[in-house]
C-alpha cells in the first residue's frame, strides 16, 4: 500500500489515459477488420482473410488485458502487484489463442465447404474434426499456460498419465466407440445420405456421432448403431454402387404359341433399351416351372443415386405388360399355397 501511495494522480492518469488509448485502438483495428471482412474477394490470398477474420472474431476482454499491460508498464507497482497483473494478463492471452486457433480451423472448413458446395464426407465429420481439434488445442494451451505461470507440470503430466490409464479402463467402451468414430471420418466408408444395410438393419445414414451413428429406415423409425459395432459388422453400402442389379421372373403360359416364345426375349430386351441409364444383360427361357414357362430378365440401373431403380423398374414393367398384351402373350397367375 505504501508503495501504491507514492504514485502520483498524474501518473494514474497518465497511465488510464494510455489504457484507454491502447483499448480504442485495438477495438478500431477489430471493426475495420470485421468492415473488410464485409467486402472481402475470394480472390484475395487466403492469410489476408485468415488474419482479418480473426481480428474480426478477436473477444474485448483481450484488449482490457492488453490496456492493463500496458498501463502497468508506466507505474512503478509493487512486485506482487505486477506479478498478479501479468498473470491475468497471460491468461487472458492464452485464452484468445486458444480461441483464434478454433477459428482457425473453422476458417479452413468453410473455404472447403465453399470451394465444394455441399460436401458429404465434410458434413459426416464435421463434428469429430471439431471436438479432436478443440481437444488438442485446449489442452496443449492450458500446459503451456501453466507452464509460463510456474506450475511444475512435469508432476502433472505423469499424474495424468497415470490417470488417463485408469480413465482409459473405466470408459474403453466409449473410447472405443469414439476410436471408431475417428476410422470412420479418416477411412469415410460411407456418408450422410448413403444407403446401408448393416447386419439385419438398412436405412438412410442421417447423422454420424462421436459414439454412434443413426440411420433412417424405410419405415421410418430411427435405428442407431454404435460406431464400434458398424465397424465390426459387414456393411453394404449402396450409396456407393455404380449399378444396381434388377432381377425379374416373367410367368409365361404354356399354351402360348412357339414363334410367339422366340420373340419374347428380342421384345423385352427392346423394352429394356428404351430406358435411359440401363444396361441390359439377358433375358433367357430358363427353366419349366410347374404351371409355367419361365423366362429370367436381368438389367442393371446405371447410377442409381440419380436414377432411382423402382421407377425405372416400374416403367420397364408397364412397357412388358402393353406389348405382351398387343402380342397376345399371355401371363400366368399362380395363387399363393394355404398352409
Amino acid at each position: 500500500m505504501q508503495a501504491l501511495n507514492l504514485i502520483s494522480t498524474t501518473e494514474w492518469l497518465s497511465a488510464a489515459a494510455f489504457a484507454s488509448a491502447v483499448w480504442v485502438g485495438l477495438w478500431l483495428l477489430r471493426r475495420l477488420a470485421g468492415r473488410y471482412r464485409q467486402y472481402e474477394s475470394i480472390n484475395h490470398p487466403t492469410p489476408i482473410r485468415l488474419i482479418a477474420y480473426l481480428i474480426g472474431n478477436t473477444k474485448p476482454f483481450l484488449f482490457i488485458g492488453v490496456a492493463l499491460f500496458a498501463a502497468e508498464q508506466n507505474l512503478n507497482l509493487p512486485s506482487k502487484i505486477q506479478h498478479v497483473v501479468s498473470c491475468v494478463v497471460l491468461v487472458l492471452i492464452f485464452l484468445q489463442i486458444g480461441l483464434w486457433a478454433g477459428r482457425t480451423v473453422r476458417f479452413y472448413l468453410e473455404i472447403k465447404e465453399r470451394e465444394r458446395g455441399i460436401d458429404r464426407t465434410l458434413a459426416g465429420s464435421l463434428g469429430i474434426i471439431k471436438l479432436v481439434a478443440g481437444t488438442l488445442i485446449w489442452s496443449v494451451l492450458i500446459l503451456v499456460a501453466l507452464d509460463n505461470l510456474g506450475v511444475n507440470i512435469t508432476a502433472l503430466l505423469a499424474g495424468l498419465g497415470v490417470g488417463g490409464v485408469a480413465v482409459a479402463l473405466a470408459l474403453q467402451n466409449v473410447l472405443g466407440d469414439l476410436f471408431a468414430s475417428l476410422s470412420i471420418a479418416l477411412d469415410k466408408p460411407f456418408f450422410i445420405g448413403d444407403t446401408l444395410t448393416i447386419d439385419a438393419f438398412t436405412g438412410v445414414v442421417e447423422h454420424i456421432g462421436i459414439k454412434t451413428t443413426r440411420l433412417r429406415s424405410d419405415a421410418g423409425e430411427q435405428i442407431i448403431l454404435s460406431n464400434a459395432d458398424i465397424l465390426k459388422s459387414r456393411v453394404r453400402n449402396f450409396g456407393r454402387a455404380m449399378e444396381l442389379r434388377a432381377l425379374a421372373v416373367l410367368r409365361v403360359s404354356y399354351t402360348t404359341a412357339g414363334e410367339k416364345l422366340k420373340t419374347i426375349s428380342k421384345l423385352v430386351e427392346d423394352i429394356v433399351r428404351e430406358q435411359a441409364h440401363v444396361r441390359f444383360e439377358r433375358c433367357h427361357l430358363k427353366t419349366f416351372g410347374e404351371t409355367a414357362l419361365l423366362f429370367e430378365l436381368s438389367y442393371f440401373v446405371q447410377q442409381p443415386g440419380e436414377h432411382p431403380l423402382l421407377d425405372i423398374q416400374q416403367a420397364i414393367n408397364f412397357r412388358i405388360l402393353e406389348e405382351f398384351h398387343r402380342a397376345g402373350i399371355e401371363f400366368v397367375y399362380v395363387p399363393p399355397r394355404i398352409i
